[in-house]
């Protein structure tokens, strides 16, 4: 991967381990994980709990740490499949699951919705996601245009849209019956790292705008069904790449200030 080139080897451990953990840290904090972004360094480094915190919180990270690792191991495939799907899902769901019904490592069985708040209509409301009898259909397409985008190098502009594109469009499939957001914020940054750029990460401090943005996306564009195209362009897309842009700074000051710390360690050399 291109951002981590011409690093000394401590300096690209480093960068990589403060990108993991704030991944970690961010993506399980915004389903409700209790862990702060010390703890999670300490969990996944030193295999360590946090007195009072849940276990079930410490098994996400460690759970959403090793996902992470799965990650880059599929950043040199010239294509994934469902079953590279599969694992990353057993990755992030952590507790037992023993339910014919809720199957870990596979497509969701039973119809799955959520409930939101429409800010411009002022109502309560209920959202349907993709049936389950269509899902492996949709899925099929989304991996279609999944790994249409990783054939080719993108730009920065090229790996924002595509990286907004499929997290918008997996999440409105909603194919597991949990996890789909810690998915679709792992999956989707395949292309931007593939094509040399860090990973897109959504602050916690941002999950309120985040939810939302996904939200005015989902009504804009519908119950996903196979006989539609499965990207809606608009106004809601439009705004959610501007949101990822937005998320996007974190990642890149990290990696600007891994950096500036080899060009000043070089410069030392040099006057050595």
């Amino acid at each position: 991967m291109e951002f981590l080139q011409n690093l000394d080897s401590d300096i690209k451990a480093a960068l990589k381990a403060q990108l993991r953990d704030l991944w970690t840290h961010t993506s399980t904090a915004i389903e409700g994980n209790t862990l702060t972004l010390g703890e999670t360094k300490f969990v996944i480094e030193e295999g360590l709990t946090v007195s009072g915190k849940p276990l079930k919180d410490h098994q996400e990270v460690v759970g959403h740490a090793r996902a992470i690792d799965l990650i880059y191991a599929l950043v040199d495939r010239t294509e994934i499949q469902d079953s590279d799907l599969f694992e990353l899902h057993k990755a992030v769901m952590t507790q037992i699951v023993v339910d014919v019904y809720k199957p870990v490592g596979g497509w969701k069985k039973e119809p799955n919705g959520t409930y939101f708040f429409n800010e411009k209509t002022q109502q309560q409301d209920f959202y349907e996601y993709a049936t389950p009898a269509e899902t492996p259909a949709l899925m099929d397409k989304w991996l279609n245009v999944f790994n249409q985008r990783i054939s080719v190098k993108l730009s920065r502009e090229e790996a924002l849209s595509t990286y907004s594109e499929l997290h918008v469009s997996i999440v409105n499939i909603h194919p597991f019956f949990d996890g789909n957001g810690r998915i679709a914020r792992l999956v989707s940054n395949i292309p931007v790292l593939k094509s040399g750029h860090p990973p897109i990460l959504i602050p916690l401090e941002k999950r309120k705008g985040y939810i939302d943005n996904l939200v005015q996306y989902q009504l804009e564009a519908g119950i996903p069904q196979t006989d539609k195209e499965l990207i809606k362009n608009g106004v809601s897309l439009d705004q959610f790449k501007s949101f990822c842009s937005e998320s996007w700074k974190k990642s890149l000051d990290l990696v600007d200030q891994a950096h500036q710390r080899q060009k000043h360690r070089d410069k030392v050399k040099a006057k050595g």
